[in-house]
């Protein structure tokens, strides 16, 4: 089975043209347009990718987030008209991968897309097929699998992405542009603040109370390492 995509957009002649588009590309395209009728559509269908707009009826694009993100796992690009940054870190920190503002071309969807399915593959093969054990945390990477004792934590691919190259050296520190380049496309990600919304999510499913830095440390003026202590 080829890659799924669930287009969840009001708007009938834009999800109509992202469909059309979509589906030369080669994907396999489901379209919603409302967040109920997405959620219920992804509980079925279960779609690699969501393509999901900001400003939807009934239920907001957010709300929709964040209930997939209780659902499970998939790659969600979030599409809005809104270009501020307090917004972008809004729908980053609801659980979105990444983040594209109206008008926007289809070849520009098309890369985002791609670079999203390369993160959830895992782009470098370093150690390919390698489960890391940190403290309590094991971390397979074939399966893209956390788990925390025996209780599975639900990571999205780029949480993922940063806690296998952070937790892969522990007490190596990383820029927030390395962390940038490994886990996104420089090219469409400029923001190096972008990775603390990542992070701080990330903390709040590994770490003990959910805010600490017990796993996960910020090193001020520079980035962020592993706990050299939890290196097993």
């Amino acid at each position: 089975m080829g890659i799924r995509i669930l287009i969840v957009e009001d708007e009938i002649k834009i999800a109509s043209l992202m469909e059309s588009f979509l589906q030369t590309e080669g994907y396999d395209c489901l379209t919603a347009m409302d967040g109920k009728t997405a959620l219920q559509l992804y509980t079925k269908q279960k779609p690699d990718i969501v393509i999901l707009d900001w400003m939807l009826p009934q239920m907001s694009g957010l709300d929709t987030c964040r209930q997939l993100r209780q659902l499970g796992s998939p790659g969600i690009i979030m599409v809005t008209a809104k270009s501020e940054e307090t917004d972008k870190i809004v729908g980053l920190e609801m659980g979105a991968d990444d983040y594209l503002t109206k008008p926007f071309s289809l070849r520009e969807l098309s890369a985002r897309i791609r670079s999203l399915l390369r993160r959830m593959n895992k782009s470098d093969n370093d150690g390919a097929g390698s489960v890391l054990r940190r403290g309590e945390l094991t971390i397979h990477e074939e399966s893209l699998q956390v788990f925390k004792g025996t209780k599975e934590l639900h990571l999205t691919p780029t949480e993922f992405k940063l806690l296998h190259l952070l937790a892969a050296k522990p007490g190596r520190v990383y820029t927030r542009m390395q962390l940038l380049q490994h886990a996104f496309e420089e090219e469409f990600v400029v923001d190096e603040r972008t990775v603390d919304s990542h992070i701080s999510k990330l903390r709040k499913k590994i770490e003990s109370d959910g805010r600490s830095s017990d796993y996960i440390q910020t090193v001020y003026g520079f980035g962020y390492r592993f706990g050299a202590e939890h290196e097993n």
